[in-house]
This record gives structure tokens, C-alpha cells and sequence, in this order.
């Protein structure tokens, strides 16, 4: 997909990029994979917000995807590329032999009519599944397995790839997007390919309305807020709050490093930068 520059007839459309979608699918999504979803507004069962700037927004479907991509030795067709407001990546309706339908995350220049699969022994080529010890190095691939037969958790967000760097009979190698080299079991299945979309990090909404439209509620500062309200706030004039950043709650942010995960540290070989 190309990018899209409005002209700048008013201000708010003046430096608006967005992606130009003309040849994504303009109907409704497969109704038998769609599920309807309520926004909470960040509000738990209590009616109190516990995720803050969140709200609002035009209403969404939720359309199931097949993260697992677990039909095995059964080529399925590429029936049309879909938008899904639910990710940033566009998503494939896949029509299977058996008469399935399913979706998938749409790799980057799968096109309506290719046919993919899900083997040990698949092609390799964009669309395709296969476990990650019969993928050759070098290759670029998206949706990874962490844990066997879980479904792909790794590389999912638009135009993000991992890089298979070195692999034995029972683990992997692989390089992510962020620069973290990661371990990985060589039986986990992973797509080949580029996750679509690569052209979402050029987006610029352009005006606030955009925004909220995706849900997103503002965001104010702590330093502008009153003592009652915010730990930096208060204070005569413009005040720089005078403590480390923290939340409204006193924990430290930006940049403060506020968990431990031992359980996966022996699986990262290198760190993202």
C-alpha cells in the first residue's frame, strides 16, 4: 500500500498522511468470523477507571484470527485483503479446500488468488507456515511461536519481521525488529514473509478529532495537575515538579526499570537496544 498526502485545503489537513487503502476490501467482513465488542472506557467492573486516556471512538467488530494457523497440509486461497481496526497490519480471508474460511495476518504483497499452506514440507515462500527448523536461514519470517502449538505471539504489528540467524535440532536463533536476539524451540511454527503494512509508522493523523476517533482520550501532564491529583503536581507558577518523573501513584517512570521477568531472561541472548 502507498501513502496518501491530503491536500491542505484547511489547516488541520495540512502534513495529514494517511495510508491509501483504495485497493483493500470495501464491503463487510465474513460475518461467521466477526465478533461484537464493547469499548469499557479504561473503566473496570466498579465503574472506576483503571487505563487512563482511553474512550470513545467510532464502535468496532472484532474479527477472529487465526493465530495459530494449525490446518495442516490443506491449501487455502486467498479470498480478498482486509482493514481490521483492531490492528495495524491487514488482515487475509482464507479460503480453505475443506470449505473453511479463516482469518490470517496478511503478509506484506500476498495478493487475492495466492494460494498458501500450513507443512513441514511447504514451499518456502510469503504466506506459508512452517516450523522453524525447515525454514532456512536468513529468512524472514512473522508470527512466531514462544510456546508450542500456542499460536504466533512474536511479530505481529505491521511491517515487523524476525530474522532467522542460527538454529540446531532443538532450539533457534532469531533476530527481532527491536535489535533482541531470542531463543526460540525449532518445532514452533512460524509464517514466511513481512507483516503488511510496512508504511503505518509514516501515518500523521493530522488533528485531534482523528484521534479520538481511535479511542484515545487526552493526555495531561502531571506538573499541570493540583497535589491532590498528582504527586508533581501544585506549585507558584510553571513548576518542574522537582522529584524523578512518577506516576500519579509514586512509582517511578521514564526510563526506570520497574519489573523482573527471570523466567524468560535465559531466552534472550541479547537485549534490544
Amino acid at each position: 500500500m502507498s501513502l496518501k498526502v491530503i491536500k491542505p485545503n484547511t489547516p488541520s489537513q495540512r502534513g495529514t498522511v494517511l495510508i491509501n487503502r483504495s485497493e483493500i476490501w470495501k464491503g463487510k467482513p465474513h460475518k461467521p468470523l466477526v465478533k461484537g465488542m464493547h469499548s469499557t472506557g479504561g473503566r473496570n467492573n466498579q465503574g472506576r477507571i483503571t487505563s487512563r486516556r482511553m474512550g470513545g471512538g467510532a464502535k468496532r467488530n472484532y474479527r477472529k484470527i487465526d493465530f495459530k494457523r494449525n490446518k495442516f497440509d490443506i491449501v487455502g486461497n486467498v479470498e480478498r485483503i482486509e482493514y481490521d481496526p483492531y490492528r495495524s497490519s491487514f488482515v487475509a480471508l482464507i479460503k480453505y479446500d475443506d470449505g473453511e474460511y479463516r482469518y490470517i495476518l496478511a503478509p506484506n504483497k500476498l495478493g487475492v488468488g495466492d494460494k498458501i499452506t500450513t507443512s513441514e514440507n511447504a514451499e518456502i515462500k510469503t504466506g506459508n507456515t512452517l516450523p522453524l527448523k525447515k525454514i532456512p536461514l536468513g529468512t524472514n519470517v512473522h508470527n512466531i511461536e514462544i510456546k508450542l502449538g500456542r499460536g504466533g505471539q512474536l511479530s505481529r504489528s505491521a511491517g515487523t519481521y524476525a530474522q532467522l540467524t542460527s538454529k540446531n535440532s532443538f532450539e533457534c536463533q532469531i533476530k527481532l525488529s527491536s535489535g533482541e536476539v531470542r531463543i526460540v524451540n525449532s518445532n514452533c511454527l512460524a509464517t514466511v514473509g513481512i507483516v503488511s503494512n510496512p508504511d503505518n509508522q509514516n501515518i500523521k493523523l493530522g488533528k485531534a478529532g482523528r484521534k479520538r476517533l481511535l479511542g484515545f482520550r487526552p493526555k495531561v501532564r502531571g506538573v499541570v495537575m493540583n497535589p491532590v491529583d498528582h504527586p508533581l503536581g501544585g506549585g507558584e507558577g510553571k513548576s518542574s515538579g522537582g522529584r524523578h518523573p512518577v506516576t500519579p501513584w509514586g512509582k517511578p517512570t521514564k526510563g526506570k526499570k520497574t519489573r523482573k521477568n527471570k523466567k524468560t531472561n535465559r531466552l534472550i541472548v541479547k537485549r534490544r537496544k
